[in-house]
């Protein structure tokens, strides 16, 4: 249905339900101590290990002087370590131990909201409202670098839990990589 206007009420609802689910997750993520780049930078280090500065950049749309400050504030956090490279672009990341473990409660604080938003629901709706984010997450983008934005936040093993794949499945060939 094409938007005429006024908006309808799905429309409205989906957009209320968004801002409200955003708000929880917001909050969930600064209990974790972390400002909300720094919590997308380390969860996705910790599903794409190994990955340039410049790579992490393009994933989080910051500048380039903008993830070099992101990549130093890590760094001296003790959360993530560079590996030597040709140039300070193509230094490849990694989480410390430390890292990881705070990049998984990120996760666990992130996976316990959502299962708190969807609560009210049972399994039959549940399942009517996988199937229809599926579809709807699978057709938002082509853009990779999009794509693995979308992704930033997402726990790997859920999203590929009992023979799934993502949705977003033109990020396969970047995640084997």
């Amino acid at each position: 249905m094409a938007y005429r206007g006024v908006m309808a009420r799905l429309e409205n609802l989906l957009g209320a339900w968004s801002l409200t689910v955003a708000d929880r997750m917001a909050a969930a993520g600064r209990e974790t101590g972390l400002a909300a780049s720094d919590q997308a930078a380390v969860v996705t280090l910790l599903a794409h290990p190994d990955r340039t500065v410049s790579w992490l950049g393009e994933v989080l749309a910051l500048t380039s002087s903008g993830v070099t400050r992101l990549v130093d504030r890590l760094v001296a956090a003790g959360w993530v370590v560079r590996s030597p490279g040709e140039d300070a672009r193509q230094r490849r990341l990694r989480l410390t131990e430390v890292g990881e473990d705070l990049a998984q409660r990120v996760v666990d604080a992130r996976g316990a909201t959502l299962a708190d938003c969807l609560a009210p629901l049972d399994d039959r709706t549940r399942g009517q409202l996988e199937r229809a984010l599926d579809r709807l997450l699978g057709s938002s983008t082509e853009a990779l670098p999009v794509a693995m934005r979308t992704c930033r936040l997402c726990d790997r093993t859920a999203c590929r839990a009992e023979g799934n794949d993502c949705p977003l499945d033109h990020t396969k060939g970047e995640d084997e990589r």
